[in-house]
């Protein structure tokens, strides 16, 4: 691969809880622990464990806005991280076409290859 992967930010993006939180941050704009959590079948508390999960992967920065803290993306490490699956689906790519490349090859010599009669079951 041509680009590190950083593999806490794909960790982070990997739970569909936190890839819909980032949905939603990114359709309003901002959102706290309580109003995502209004929008999402999770707890108030959960909804905070994924945003620390988020913030700690440098996705969303959070400030502090009253006694909640208020949550938006991190347009530069999304652009970083959208870069790197473009790039690991680029290389995906090239070795999924090496592959049917071998597997063509293997099935043009086994169409070479002159049939055996079938064998006779001996008395």
């Amino acid at each position: 691969m041509t680009a590190a992967v950083d593999d806490d930010v794909w960790a982070a993006i990997g739970d569909p809880t936190r890839r819909r939180m980032l949905d939603l941050l990114l359709l309003d704009g901002t959102g706290t622990a309580t109003s995502l959590s209004e929008q999402l079948p999770v707890s108030r508390q959960a909804v905070a464990k994924h945003l620390a999960v988020l913030d700690r992967a440098g996705l969303v920065n959070g400030t502090a806005s009253g006694r909640e803290h208020r949550y938006r993306i991190d347009d530069a490490q999304l652009g970083r991280a959208a870069a790197q699956l473009a790039t690991v689906g680029s290389d995906w790519h090239g070795r999924l076409r090496r592959i049917a490349r071998i597997a063509e090859e293997i099935e043009r010599q086994t169409e070479k290859r002159p049939s055996r009669p079938p064998r006779r079951n001996r008395p």
